[in-house]
């Protein structure tokens, strides 16, 4: 057959581009798992890393990421919580997938309404982390099952409002940032620093945290704050 008769055979399809994450975790042990599970994935890869807030917004802004992870706890480097809010002001588009140690039932919906789309702790499978990154990738919000039936109760008005939430439930954001830093040994004066605000924005925290979970004292907490950042 002449080629000028020959039908001409359609161009393979070209591959989709892979899905770019950017990892924000203060340690690098913990990064470097991350990494593992989603290069593993054949759509996906880490296109960068951080491990303070201030260098994450610097990369989501370099780098335009289609992902961030975010985790809440970043020590005496700032704040997970307001990092979220700060990279949803300034790279809107690139969706936050929070990845944390502290209980969903006190963090998701905090987290939500920071700008984060997606809640996971961090002892789930690594099947639920691949899951959880499609979904928010995809324009849509991961919860656990039982987190978005928790929230659907709320919004429904089958579960209790602030009379029946736990003491730790009721802390702000601000206050359970102190607590958990206190916690890590930080004292009055670090907190006031690594949170930028005055020292005596700090005192008047601890004592409304104090009198929120019935401490009796700077050493009881101390104790209690210590405790739950181990748990």
């Amino acid at each position: 057959m002449s080629r000028r008769g020959a039908r001409s055979r359609p161009a393979p399809p070209r591959p989709a581009s892979p899905l770019r994450v950017m990892i924000v975790d203060d340690h690098p042990v913990v990064r470097a798992g991350i990494t593992q599970v989603i290069e593993d994935e054949k759509e996906m890869t880490v296109c960068c890393e951080a491990s303070e807030p201030a260098g994450a917004l610097r990369r989501a802004r370099a780098e335009a990421p289609d992902l961030a992870i975010v985790d809440l706890s970043l020590g005496d480097k700032g704040s997970g919580l307001e990092l979220v809010r700060a990279l949803a002001e300034s790279s809107p588009k690139v969706p936050v997938l929070v990845l944390s140690m502290h209980d969903e039932r006190l963090y998701a919906e905090r987290a939500l309404r920071a700008g984060a789309r997606g809640y996971i702790m961090k002892h789930e499978a690594r099947t639920a982390l691949v899951e959880a990154i499609r979904r928010v990738a995809a324009g849509r919000t991961y919860l656990s099952p039982s987190m978005s039936d928790r929230i659907l109760e709320t919004v429904a008005g089958l579960r209790p409002g602030q009379a029946g939430q736990t003491p730790l439930e009721r802390l702000t954001d601000r206050e359970r940032e102190v607590y958990e830093l206190i916690g890590r040994g930080l004292g009055t004066r670090q907190i006031a620093e690594s949170l930028h605000l005055s020292v005596k924005t700090i005192e008047s925290h601890q004592a409304h945290i104090k009198q929120k979970l019935g401490l009796r004292g700077s050493s009881e907490l101390i104790r209690s704050a210590a405790t739950w950042v181990d748990r």
